[in-house]
């Protein structure tokens, strides 16, 4: 018997009877690929593809829209920007209040967050349009201010824990460091940890723009006229038409795409680097 033999002898009386685990692996695999091509042939096969090309690729309804959409992109990009802005400037003092010795600021830091990220940011949205003017006589002067304001306290809530959780990751050494140098704590804190727990918080922070751009769309309720008109509402506007189909949506659906994925794309990133830089 050949040393071949001799091996493959050796390894079958090794082997338990029946499939080995890897080939057992292999035809799950297998029989998963199969079921999932078997799925996408039945479908395509039973679409109606005219159908759907002209309800939701209607070219028409595309080349109307295209002249609109640079400025609803422009739009959906200042009101997110302009909610970032309060988010961030929100979320860092409430994650100060949260690590603050004093107890009321804490107790206020806490229920701001869980009032905040316990209702619908559209009632959010409805409130700080209608009912804070009303009730209170203030007057908003834009919708841009309308439309920052009520979505940016929403995101501070969010903010402030992933800041909080920033805040807590720089070395205590740090500040020990600083204060040893003559500074005092408020310096060390503006000067040594918040530029530290900014960066760390870099990727979170971009993955809540992302979300920010996403919940613009709910600002429709708000009653927009048509140059400040955003991405939801202009997909929205163009449902009126009787040949339009879903193609203004998906439209929209594009255009927000081409706003997230590389902000994903870039909060990836920026992970990888901190991940390097804590390795």
């Amino acid at each position: 018997m050949s040393e071949n033999q001799t091996a493959e002898a050796r390894q079958d009386m090794a082997e338990p009877q029946g499939m080995s685990p890897r080939r057992r692996a292999q035809l799950v695999r297998t029989v998963q690929y199969v079921v999932l091509i078997a799925i996408i042939l039945v479908l395509a096969i039973k679409m109606d593809w005219p159908r759907i090309g002209n309800r939701m690729f209607n070219l028409q309804v595309i080349g109307n829209l295209m002249p609109r959409l640079p400025l609803a992109l422009l739009n959906t990009l200042k009101y997110t920007a302009g909610a970032f802005v309060i988010g961030i400037t929100g979320g860092l003092l409430l994650a100060l209040m949260k690590l603050s010795s004093v107890g009321p600021y804490r107790w206020i830091a806490h229920i701001y967050t869980e009032f905040f990220r316990g209702i619908p940011a559209l009632v959010v949205v409805l409130s700080v349009g209608f009912g804070v003017p009303m009730a209170f006589g203030i007057k908003i002067p834009s919708i841009w201010a309308k439309i920052a304001i009520s979505l940016g306290v929403i995101s501070a809530a969010y903010v402030s824990e992933t800041i909080r959780a920033g805040l807590q990751a720089v070395p205590k050494g740090q500040v020990e460091a600083a204060r040893s140098l003559g500074m005092s704590h408020t310096s060390a804190m503006i000067h040594v940890v918040i530029p530290q727990a900014l960066r760390i918080v870099l990727p979170p922070l971009t993955n809540e723009f992302i979300m920010l751009t996403k919940d613009t769309s709910l600002v429709y309720a708000l009653g927009l006229m048509v140059p400040e008109f955003e991405l939801t509402k202009l997909g929205q506007d163009s449902l009126n038409s009787a040949q339009a189909g879903l193609t203004g949506m998906v439209v929209v659906g594009v255009a927000y795409l081409v706003i997230t994925i590389p902000l994903g794309f870039l909060a990836r990133h920026l992970e990888k680097v901190q991940q390097k830089r804590s390795a």
